[in-house]
């Protein structure tokens, strides 16, 4: 991983000394408010960087969205300003913004990788200004690996966008839930003897819980799983459950219907691996709760595995679409295999789909909209960014709630990682609200296979 050195230049205000920055193109797309991320120093846009933009404006994505956004901001401070030799102030406390147009054809550069490439070309401008500005470190900012080993070749100085990364997230927690031993085992009988609850209070630890966590209980002869519920500020025990048809098979599922079922809880982050029933759970816990939303909408990012794009699909934007959404349709036909032929539950869940109150779309769909009393699921987040996950969360409208589901050891989009993902920032940076709940789901119950294949392939 590169140096933190780059963390202090963007988020402290106490850097030692003034630097320079190039950015690359997939830093604006990944966050176009980047720009003020960088306090008193410099930053250089490649204009290579504004021409590749400019192939990015059309379209419905966040990508489109960001390019959008910052050719917009670079107009409206650029009046008056002079891009090209003293650049425009972002503001006070803040660096100036040049627009770099020298280099693109370094020599140096030009020796060690000829092919007449927009990386290069970045490559290029970066030296160039390193050049210009020989009492300044410059350094290259990209999210592009191949990018920071090609500049690294050259002892260019780069580091990967550190604004929205997160450290010792607890989405990374791998284990089940948290465990308190030596506990008197006449508080368990009496959590159980009281289905409402106990007082937190009367937990020596108290202090120490989170806002809704789950953990176990265990004495010298019984044990409770119980969550920690702050908006009664008591101690409940979990009781496993079904919901349309799917029963929780262990005691991290049991802790998540629990939450998915709470009408309290508005925010959920499920996390886990493969086969640990992620989307399954909170399919099944927004359909039987179907008469408490006026939707339930279920989503995904169209993300090709590998990254590796389908091609041409014929037909319409459903038809188009269906081969990402296809996970989503395969939980829900697990679903309905579960519940009696010709039962109510079943009617029910296919008038829903008739009726367009059980929808099932591409995510670009929901920029723009209010959402109100609807259960919005988000599958595969982890392929996220922060803004967009900040950008479906605004969307809540009253009465709605909504869950993001993911695994952030399997990311398909090229510029996220473990730590930049939006799921893995939304954990993050919501922990503690009482509106919020994170799940860490451990044990694979898809098959004996395929948790074989999880730990061991």
């Amino acid at each position: 991983m590169a140096t933190k050195a780059v963390t202090k230049n963007i988020h402290s205000k106490k850097a030692s000394s003034k630097k320079n920055f190039v950015l690359d193109t997939n830093v604006i797309l990944h966050d176009f408010e980047c720009i003020d991320q960088f306090e008193e120093n410099d930053i250089y846009i490649p204009i290579v960087v504004l021409e590749e933009l400019d192939k990015f404006k059309k379209g419905g994505e966040q990508i489109n969205f960001n390019a959008r956004q910052f050719i917009r901001r670079i107009d409206d401070i650029s009046e008056g300003g002079d891009f090209l030799v003293k650049g425009v102030s972002l503001g006070e406390g803040r660096g100036n913004i040049f627009i770099a147009t020298k280099g693109m054809d370094n020599p140096i550069v030009h020796k060690e990788f000829p092919e007449n490439i927009p990386d290069n070309r970045i490559l290029g401008v970066t030296l160039t200004v390193a050049d210009e500005h020989p009492g300044m470190q410059t350094i290259l900012v990209t999210k592009d690996v191949n990018l920071r080993v090609k500049a690294r070749a050259l002892n260019i100085p780069v580091e990967d966008y550190y604004h929205d990364k997160v450290v010792n997230s607890e989405a990374y927690n791998k284990v089940e839930q948290d465990e308190y031993t030596n506990i008197d085992s006449e508080l368990i009988d009496k959590i159980y003897a009281q289905k409402e609850g106990i007082d937190a209070h009367e937990l020596p630890f108290e202090s120490k819980l989170l806002p809704n966590q789950g953990f176990v209980l265990k004495s010298d002869r019984n044990s409770a799983v119980v969550r920690f519920d702050p908006f009664n500020d008591v101690i409940r025990p979990i009781q496993k459950r079904t919901c349309s048809g799917i029963t929780a098979r262990n005691a991290e599922q049991s802790y998540a219907l629990d939450i998915l079922m709470d009408p309290n809880v508005k925010l959920v982050g499920l996390t886990g691996k493969a086969g640990t029933g992620k989307t399954l759970l909170a399919l099944a816990a927004a359909l039987e709760q179907k008469n408490d939303y006026n939707q339930i909408l279920l989503s995904r990012p169209i993300v090709a595995l590998s990254n590796k794009d389908l091609g041409f699909l014929p037909g319409d934007e459903k038809q188009k679409i269906l081969p990402y959404m296809q996970p989503l349709f395969d939980n829900l036909s697990f679903i309905k295999s579960q519940l009696k032929s010709n039962g109510a539950a079943l009617r029910d869940i296919e008038q829903m789909e008739h009726d367009n109150t059980l929808i099932i779309e591409a995510l670009a769909y929901i920029r723009g909209r209010s959402l109100s009393n609807s259960l919005v699921i988000v599958d595969e987040a982890q392929n996220l960014t922060p803004h967009e996950v900040k950008t479906i969360v605004t969307r809540a409208g009253e009465g709605t709630k909504i869950i993001f589901t993911g695994d952030i050891d399997q990311i398909d989009s090229p510029y996220l990682d473990a730590n930049s993902n939006g799921l893995a920032y939304m954990i993050e940076k919501m922990k503690g609200q009482d509106l919020f709940a994170h799940v860490n789901l451990v044990k694979g119950e898809r098959s004996e296979l395929s948790e074989l294949a999880s730990n061991l392939l």
